[in-house]
């Protein structure tokens, strides 16, 4: 009777790590080394595929990250990284690399580190 209810615990606990809605999960799909997306293979079909999106944090509203790059500036939508507790403090004026994937022309991130300082 323990086991199957330590079970169950598990596959909740599991299944309530993953956003609802979200099109994949980092640590399903691959890993990220650094900038670069490493799949594993695990994931087929209509896969989102993976970016990266760097740049000075210039406005936040709510789960909208508004970051300047040197081409312009690039609204971020920060759902899954704040679900998945991978954003530290978004604030105006922190350099960012944002981590996550383009759909329909709105960018996701599903992790948000704090971007090297150019010496």
């Amino acid at each position: 009777m323990a086991s199957a209810f330590f079970g169950l615990a598990l596959s909740t606990a599991a299944y309530a790590q993953t956003p609802e809605g979200a099109p994949y999960t980092d640590t399903t799909c691959g890993t990220w080394q650094g900038d670069t997306w490493t799949p594993n293979g695990t994931c087929t079909g209509d896969m989102k595929r993976h970016a990266v999106v760097e740049g000075t944090i210039t406005i936040v509203k709510g789960h909208l990250v508004t970051v300047q790059q040197s081409t312009g500036t690039v609204v971020v939508d920060d759902t899954p990284a704040l679900s998945n507790q991978f954003t530290g403090k978004v604030a105006v004026g922190r350099r960012i690399v944002a981590h996550g994937y383009w759909d329909a022309n709105n960018f996701y991130a599903t992790i948000i580190t704090t971007a090297a300082t150019n010496p």
